[in-house]
């Protein structure tokens, strides 16, 4: 079972990259992240026509998430997250897939930082961590995908001492992914590079692709019963280099059958 996580940052101006690389890499689940457009607006048909049914949860803006597999039409067990009924930003949607409960999130920015849209992220976080810790509780396996907008650890950046001030890097950002890790999810990337610099995304400006200035903001968290069938994972970096590409590149991780 491959599965993968791409923020496609404007699903409908990026779709024939999106096509492209689906038929490449032919993944039997994708998480998407960033549609940047509203529910009306979600290419289904397209999709459908590659041999993949979807879910989304859309918005025209800066958010919107998806899921799509090729094990035929997708058990939506979830959209949103409990603890705040006055956010409507659509972060997050899960389903069940082939035996396997998937996650898909977009986590918030956050910057500025410090100001409202940094306290926005860490309640946010605080709400997922308590959603990661009900799932936990079911007998069966999860996987938690997805731009966490989060810089785990230094090893994660390029250049650390750059993003000091910045959300995606704070103490009490990085603290929080760790302490949920702590909690019995396995980082699928770290666990199988456990030493090397993995990016999965490059700034557009100052050729930060072209010097390899990467950030590893795409990862996947993994309950135990999962991490056990973890077989590979990696990063098409080259679809990053592709004409009118997103500024992440796709992720993936290929699990062992039941």
């Amino acid at each position: 079972m491959k599965i993968a996580t791409y923020n496609i940052n404007g699903i409908n101006g990026r779709l024939p990259v999106l096509l492209q690389w689906l038929k490449i890499a032919s993944p039997d689940v994708v998480c998407l992240q960033e549609l940047k457009a509203p529910d009306e607006k979600f290419p289904e048909q397209a999709l459908l026509e590659a041999g993949y049914h979807s879910i989304w949860h859309g918005e025209k803006s800066w958010n919107g998430v998806a899921i799509l597999s090729r094990y035929g039409e997708i058990k939506e067990t979830r959209r949103g997250l409990d603890g705040d009924p006055e956010d409507l930003h659509s972060r997050y949607i899960e389903a069940f897939i082939n035996g396997v409960v998937i996650g898909c999130l977009y986590l918030p920015n956050g910057n500025p930082c410090p100001g409202p849209k940094f306290d926005y992220k860490l309640k946010w976080i605080k709400r997922f961590s308590k959603h990661a810790k009900k799932l936990q509780s079911f007998d069966l396996p999860v996987a938690l995908i997805g731009d966490y907008n989060i810089i785990p650890t230094d090893l994660d950046t390029y250049k650390p001492e750059k993003y000091v001030e910045n959300a995606l890097f704070r103490p009490e950002v990085r603290k929080q992914f760790s302490s949920l890790k702590k909690t019995g999810w396995v980082d699928a990337l770290r666990k199988l590079y456990p030493g090397q610099r993995v990016y999965t995304f490059w700034d557009y400006l100052r050729h930060a692709f072209d010097r390899n200035a990467g950030l590893r903001l795409d990862h996947f968290l993994l309950n135990d019963s999962l991490s056990s069938r973890l077989k590979a994972a990696g990063v098409d970096k080259e679809v990053r280099g592709w004409p009118h590409s997103s500024d992440h590149a796709p992720v993936w991780i290929l699990l062992d059958e039941l």
